[in-house]
């Protein structure tokens, strides 16, 4: 599980300079479509690195535990769904990948709430 959660973060965060790298440089004639792919490259970047923090606290507790295993495949989840969602509306203007990207918001929602839960819970 934490070897998927690092491949994750990797992905997400080489997505996410991809994405960063197509707004400057080749969709810069279309304003929404930049908004699309800065949007969603900070979420994935935000999200690749939360991941990582909690690969660490799951490392350190020696077994990631209920919470943090919610936390962690949300934030996977959550993060593709919502990121691809805007990099897929920003490069083909098809309006349904909107309409992925709420779920992978509450992912995303879901996650947060799961790691202040897992925190809470240790006391």
């Amino acid at each position: 599980m934490i070897r998927a959660w690092l491949i994750a973060a990797g992905f997400g965060g080489f997505l996410s300079v991809g994405a960063g790298a197509v707004a400057a440089h080749l969709a810069v004639d279309d304003p929404r479509a930049v908004e699309l792919l800065h949007t969603g490259a900070l979420y994935g970047m935000v999200h690749a690195a939360a991941l990582l923090a909690v690969v660490a606290i799951a490392e350190r507790r020696n077994r990631p535990g209920l919470l943090l295993t919610i936390a962690g495949w949300s934030f996977v989840i959550g993060a593709f769904l919502f990121s691809l969602s805007l990099f897929m509306l920003a490069l083909t203007g098809i309006a349904l990948f909107g309409r992925i990207t709420p779920f992978g918001g509450v992912g995303l929602l879901v996650g947060w709430t799961a790691l202040v839960l897992a925190a809470l819970r240790r006391g």
